[in-house]
């Protein structure tokens, strides 16, 4: 399956793999459940061997609308619904909320929501409008990920990229109560604010540095130095 995509839906502009359902504008949480193709729960039952023992500390987490194992995990872990998500990104980040993509990979192992942060911010004249991305497992191999990116969500290798280069990211482990998080997930969110705003000062202040076209010369020089003994080919390539 292209990039790992079971379902999701998507605000006009179609990702690259051409799978999911196209919608004409940004969709509150309960219209993203529908279209995403997440209206589905995760329940847990025992595990047991083949002579009907059951093994103790484990169950199995098991999607209701197929009964799909999704995957195997501790008697501690707590399932977080697909619901939940959109109800903690909604309570996050207040009324009005309207999210652009939202889906399951991995036939329901993992799931993600990408909604649009109230606020635009102008980096050196460019405006960037950036996401905020929901990330959940059920499958026991991961944590509750909450993160600000500039990336539009569509896939595993796009989800990938988000957090592993969001400079700011809230997580929690699958234990205990979400609500009880949310104010270190709010505290999160700010500081990241406080990163954009901080992001346009320094750039701003960079623009503001004008250079000599020698002094430019030097810095490539330094960045690209000539190595010993090039051919002439080689030489006029690097120039």
């Amino acid at each position: 399956m292209a990039a790992n995509v079971e379902s999701m839906f998507y605000v006009r502009k179609a990702p690259w793999h051409g799978i999911g359902q196209r919608v004409e504008q940004a969709l509150n949480s309960e219209e993203a459940l529908r279209e995403a193709g997440l209206s589905w729960t995760v329940v847990q039952k025992p595990i047991q061997t083949a002579d009907n023992m059951i093994i103790p500390g484990y169950k199995a987490n098991i999607r209701t609308s197929d009964q799909r194992v999704l995957g195997v995990v501790t008697d501690r872990y707590r399932v977080v619904q697909n619901h939940e998500a959109f109800a903690f990104t909604n309570e996050l980040l207040g009324e009005g909320v309207r999210y652009e993509t939202a889906g399951s990979l991995q036939n329901g192992k993992k799931v993600w929501l990408l909604a649009r942060l109230p606020d635009q911010y102008v980096i050196s004249g460019d405006c960037i409008s950036p996401y905020l991305v929901f990330s959940n497992s059920h499958d026991g191999s991961g944590s509750i990920k909450v993160a600000m990116t500039p990336i539009r969500v569509v896939c595993q290798n796009t989800l990938n990229i988000a957090l592993t280069s969001a400079k700011r990211m809230w997580t929690t482990v699958h234990k205990g109560e979400m609500k009880s998080k949310l104010d270190e997930a709010k505290k999160t969110l700010l500081l990241a604010e406080f990163y954009m705003d901080k992001l346009n000062s320094e750039v701003e202040q960079l623009n503001k540095i004008k250079l000599p076209d020698h002094k430019i010369m030097e810095y490539i020089n330094l960045l690209l130095p000539l190595p010993d003994n090039l051919t002439k080919l080689q030489e006029k390539n690097i120039q």
